[in-house]
């Protein structure tokens, strides 16, 4: 089995449930994808790490740090940070909070990021595309350039045509067409 196929099965396994939800968007669906089940976890990290990280290579893009919204985008953006400094071209990480903190020094990215860096933001799951854009936004108010957005999974509704209409590039490890195929079930709803 490939690290890919094995992913792909971690998110069936792990993250994908069905029943009667309520998205962030506030639409309903009969399916919900919690990443977090394993972008959080030991062999998650491993192989969103070394899928993350080749697909970043082979995009053509060299950003200085990645990052996203936390906390969806966290572990994303740490797996990628800490392979590729086994690979000898380190990449940090940073977090964006929904706000600044209201002490210390009142930030809203933690971590590694300064202005001027060019980065690439994370994110877990494109639904609307609402939390890529805040980040981007975020970044782009401190300073920094916006290469594109990497995602675990893109739910193939609104998102991504939202991030590629303000202008930034998206790549995604999975769709979830891939996920409900390989789950043998079909979805009418977003």
């Amino acid at each position: 089995m490939t690290h890919r196929e094995r992913l792909l099965e971690l998110l069936r396994e792990r993250s994908l449930e069905f029943g009667d939800f309520v998205l962030s968007s506030g639409e309903r669906s009969n399916y919900y994808v919690d990443c977090r089940r394993t972008t959080m976890s030991a062999e998650g990290q491993v192989l969103i790490g070394q899928l993350g990280w080749e697909l970043l290579k082979a995009s053509g893009l060299d950003p200085d740090s990645v990052g996203g919204l936390t906390m969806g985008a966290d572990p994303v953006a740490y797996a990628l940070a800490y392979t590729s400094w086994l690979t000898g071209e380190p990449v940090n990480a940073f977090s964006v909070r929904k706000a600044a903190k209201q002490h210390g020094k009142g930030k809203r990215i933690e971590g590694s990021f300064e202005a001027g860096q060019r980065v690439v933001i994370i994110e877990d799951v494109i639904t609307t595309g609402g939390s890529a854009l805040e980040a981007c936004e975020a970044v782009e108010a401190e300073g920094g350039e916006v290469l594109g957005v990497l995602a675990v999974l893109d739910r193939e509704v609104s998102g991504r045509g939202a991030i590629e209409d303000a202008g930034y590039r998206v790549l995604s490890l999975f769709r979830i067409s891939e996920v409900l195929q390989a789950q043998g079930s079909r979805s009418t709803s977003g």
